[in-house]
């Protein structure tokens, strides 16, 4: 049988102490006259559609008691922050938008929420603050909450924990998603090892996709000795994070990867990749790469398609 009496000890452990860091016990949320549900109704009303947001939806998503919710909208009627109404699609459907009282009202809240958790941040130096909204992220996705991706998504060159941040999530994406064997992890490591161990900064980099302080994905260009001669760059490690697929993240790696070695005057460019990987597939076709090679292999404890994709860049 599973046992789990430490993992749920620990992470009951830590909900008892950032429950009480930022205030949840006490009577008003952030010296506010409203409970936490109350704000968390008042913020499921201010980002619903301009028409209203549906009060079955409200009661739906925060799991609320049809009673305790119209008493709390009650509230926010009499205090004049809402205004009540029909649903466009169904007159039965109540809905509830804000009124101008209600968005300021909101907008106070949400601004001494944002101060309160800035002014604990601001005990961290910039390594702490990104670490720690790295793990809120993994957090995140290894219980499927849906935390969106904050912020605009930049590239920048590595800092330290980014190699073994490389390293780790090769490893455990792919062998979530691919099952692949520690094998994978450890050829990823070796490459990452060489790059960080001694590289030419003038034609080889590395970068990392951020955003908000959370790292996205990664990729790297590194020259590929060649029998002809030829001087040729080639594309390794390409990784884009679950909650940043869709959004463009990837593209954005591998354009910036193959704009670097045009300027760094590479001739053309090559990568290797396996079948299934759609999406970088897809990627790299649309910026001109094309298969000029592919077998089958056994590999990180698959029978794999191995293949061979070049560019020219000149």
């Amino acid at each position: 049988m599973l046992d789990l009496t430490h993992a749920v000890a620990a992470l009951r452990s830590f909900n008892r102490a950032y429950t009480k860091v930022i205030g949840l016990l006490d009577e008003g949320l952030v010296k506010s006259p409203y409970t936490l549900t109350e704000v968390r109704v008042l913020f499921e009303i201010a980002y619903a559609d301009p028409d209203g947001a549906s009060v079955a939806r409200i009661r739906e998503d925060l799991g609320l008691d049809a009673g305790y919710l119209s008493r709390i909208l009650a509230r926010f009627d009499e205090e004049g922050m809402v205004v009540k109404g029909r649903a466009v699609e169904d007159a039965r459907r109540g809905t509830v938008a804000l009124t101008d009282r209600g968005r300021s009202v909101f907008s106070g809240l949400e601004e001494r929420s944002s101060e309160q958790v800035a002014a604990l941040l601001s005990r961290l130096g910039e390594g702490e603050r990104g670490r720690l909204v790295e793990s809120v992220a993994q957090v995140g996705t290894l219980l499927n909450l849906d935390i969106a991706v904050g912020g605009d998504v930049k590239l920048r060159p590595p800092r330290a924990g980014d190699y073994g941040w490389a390293v780790e999530r090769h490893g455990v994406l792919y062998a979530v998603e691919r099952d692949f064997d520690e094998t994978f992890e450890a050829d990823v490591a070796r490459i990452v090892a060489d790059y960080a161990a001694g590289h030419d900064a003038e034609r080889e980099a590395f970068w990392i996709a951020e955003a908000g302080g959370r790292r996205l994905g990664c990729v790297a260009c590194v020259r590929r000795p060649t029998d002809d001669g030829v001087d040729t760059a080639q594309l390794r490690i390409l990784l884009v994070e679950p909650a940043a697929r869709g959004l463009g993240v990837g593209r954005r790696l591998v354009e910036e990867c193959v704009e670097f070695a045009r300027k760094a005057g590479y001739a053309r460019m090559m990568l290797f990749t396996v079948d299934g990987l759609t999406a970088a597939h897809r990627i790299y076709r649309d910026l001109g790469f094309e298969i000029v090679h592919q077998e089958a292999v056994e590999l990180w404890g698959h029978h794999l398609v191995e293949q061979e994709w070049w560019m020219e860049l000149v």
